[in-house]
């Protein structure tokens, strides 16, 4: 389009300050709906782009590639008391100090904000320097002092965690699953502390809240019925009407969250959802050489949902007699159940696929795919990848496929061959690795890859590479005043305000997975400091997490680790792994396993009897009597 856009760097923010020129600071990303909108009607606008060009230096900016300065910005917008979200447009000073933002804005009001701005930045520059100076200083005051911790000698308990539990039922749907809200994010991690409590509890009301979820969401419109996988997030209450766009990390981690919802229940409905999820990251998402891209667009040939949503008279068409079966199946009616006369479908019967559906579905997919395929955003993202290493890892567990694990140690693989370089985890790749180093999530989902790749293959490279990253993580992230880790590395640009991710939202704070982190590696490779310093930056939390168990729904998760405690299982001889394939169909979220067909230097590993198969099952560093089989080493750890 004919703006003069420049990418963030050292030639655009020296322009602004050589030109006096105010910065106009675009953040987007390639799936997101209102982003294509607002491009197509102000930035493809020949009068508007000249507005543009003219009174600022413009910077486009993808935030999945640069979440740090999309941090910033979108926390500053916040604090201008302006609603979050993308696209996100914010002015900035020419040493990019933020002076006023907003996102989505229809052309004609785009335009008149661009000129008042460029008149305000010349005529009242005091006035903006100041209320820019206030911005600044607002985002130099961390969360953790916003937020006023509890003192570091708090313990997690049980209590909390019904406490956490009683939040979060208030806040529930009980006619529909999810947070009693509109627009609905799915949110796994709540989902994983469910699961986690009803095991601690037996609490019946936890399951309730989790099967009511979980089937809610795989029948919605929100996933989608044909080709698997599941949008990013339903406009309504309902997850009906989603906004289409697919992304690697909410796929990624629902893999994980209805491959254990399967280990407790053993419900084939939630296996069905993790082969066809993964199925469709398999044929849409994964590169040649085992690398996973980021997302698909919402939109096809500029409409959205296009690629997804069928008239009544295509399917008569398609189907014939059978239109009939189908369209009941799904909900489609000759009028539209969506807009425009168009239909999503989502699955009105309670029964799952019976055999004549699975049949039409095939027909009905092949039709889909002759239609114009929704945008893909092929760049690919360290952070996201081992996220989607982990829930490979999860479904291979809970379905010992030996396919799962091959898709994620090909995904390792390809982080290692081409996101890792000289010590260093760099961001994103696309066809070329970016510039761009890693960020704590980088760095924290990496980790958390490694330690559970050990834990279903009993590779020793992976906990040790696990172990080099927390130092190297410890060495350039940590902040030893606060007790938590930045955003960014000590070696990385610098901005106007270094943050640190707390909060969990659709994706865990990159915090939460670094406590978690700590806690296991310091029980594999006995390091009772980095246990310490786990449970110091829960417990200084502790007031937050069962206030707010929402937005700190993975912190819950680590809650429930350190309440209950983890067991240490420990499987040798030289059918270990064919016993710890048995062992891990089972639901043992507390649970973590090592393990050798010989002899290991591991502290739990070392001098423990490897010529008979053996299980130790081992807690707080006290192992209870060594058993000989599955069944015997499962009634020790209920």
């Amino acid at each position: 389009n004919p703006v003069d856009w420049f990418e963030w760097g050292a030639e655009a923010l020296d322009k602004a300050k050589n030109e006096d020129k105010p910065i106009l600071l675009s953040i987007g990303y390639s799936s997101c709906h209102w982003c294509h909108v607002m491009a197509h009607q102000s930035f493809e606008n020949e009068e508007i782009a000249q507005l543009m060009n003219q009174y600022f230096v413009c910077i486009k900016l993808d935030r999945e590639e640069r979440p740090d300065i999309d941090q910033v910005y979108m926390e500053a917008v916040q604090a201008m008391q302006q609603n979050g979200g993308w696209p996100l447009n914010v002015f900035l000073t020419v040493d990019q100090k933020p002076f006023f933002g907003g996102t989505y804005f229809p052309p004609a009001k785009w335009a008149q904000l661009l000129v008042q701005i460029a008149k305000a930045f010349k005529e009242k520059r005091t006035e903006i320097e100041g209320s820019a100076n206030e911005i600044k200083n607002h985002l130099a005051v961390s969360n953790l002092e916003r937020f006023k911790n509890q003192p570091s000698d708090s313990v997690i308990s049980r209590s909390m965690l019904d406490k956490m539990f009683e939040v979060l039922t208030s806040r529930f749907d009980f006619t529909f699953g999810g947070i009693d809200k509109a627009p609905k994010f799915i949110m796994p991690s709540i989902w994983l502390f469910l699961a986690r409590y009803h095991q601690i509890t037996k609490d019946k009301k936890a399951l309730q809240m989790l099967h009511l979820t979980l089937q809610k969401i795989a029948a919605g419109g929100i996933y989608d019925q044909l080709g698997g996988g599941f949008a990013r997030y339903s406009v309504d209450g309902k997850w009906f009407a989603p906004h289409f766009e697919k992304m690697l990390y909410d796929n990624a981690q629902l893999i994980s969250v209805y491959s254990e919802a399967y280990a407790l229940t053993k419900d084939e409905r939630y296996k069905r959802i993790v082969f066809e999820t993964t199925d469709w990251l398999e044929k849409e998402m994964t590169t040649q050489e085992g690398g996973f891209y980021s997302s698909l667009d919402a939109d096809t040939e500029g409409e959205e949902g296009k690629f997804y949503a069928w008239t009544y008279e295509e399917l008569n068409k398609l189907l014939g007699k059978d239109s009939d079966t189908v369209c009941a199946y799904y909900g489609v009616t000759p009028e539209g159940n969506w807009e425009h006369g168009k239909n999503i479908l989502k699955r009105e019967s309670t029964i799952d696929l019976v055999p004549k559906i699975n049949d039409l579905n095939k027909n009905l997919l092949a039709e889909r795919n002759k239609r114009s395929k929704p945008g893909l955003d092929d760049k690919i993202l360290a952070g996201w990848n081992a996220m989607t290493i982990q829930g490979l890892v999860d479904a291979y567990k809970a379905f010992g496929n030996n396919h799962f694990l091959t898709l994620a140690e090909n995904a390792m693989s390809f982080i290692e061959t081409h996101l890792i370089y000289e010590n260093k985890i760099y961001r994103s790749f696309k066809g070329t690795r970016s510039g761009t180093t890693g960020f704590l999530d980088d760095y924290a989902f990496l980790v958390q890859a490694y330690i559970s790749l050990y834990q279903v293959t009993f590779n020793e490279k992976y906990i040790h590479r696990a172990d080099h990253w927390i130092k190297i993580t410890m060495s350039e992230f940590f902040d030893a005043q606060e007790g938590y880790f930045h955003f960014n590395s000590n070696l990385a640009e610098q901005l106007i305000a270094r943050k640190k991710e707390i909060f969990d939202n659709v994706i865990p704070s990159s915090n939460a997975v670094m406590a978690r982190n700590l806690l296991h590696v310091s029980r594999v490779l006995d390091k009772p400091e980095w246990q310490e310093l786990s449970h110091k930056m829960l417990n200084r939390l502790a007031e937050l997490i069962q206030t707010e168990p929402i937005y700190m729904c993975h912190w819950a998760v680590v809650a429930t680790e350190v309440a209950h405690g983890l067991n240490e299982v420990v499987i040798m001889g030289k059918n270990a792994d064919q016993m710890r394939s048995e062992l891990q169909k089972h639901y043992l979220p507390f649970s973590l396993v090592m393990g050798s067909a010989s002899n290991s230097q591991l502290p739990l590993l070392t001098g423990k009897e490897n010529e008979k198969e053996t299980i130790y099952v081992c807690y707080q560093k006290a192992c209870k009597l060594p058993v000989h089989s599955v069944t015997e080493a499962i009634a020790q750890l209920s």
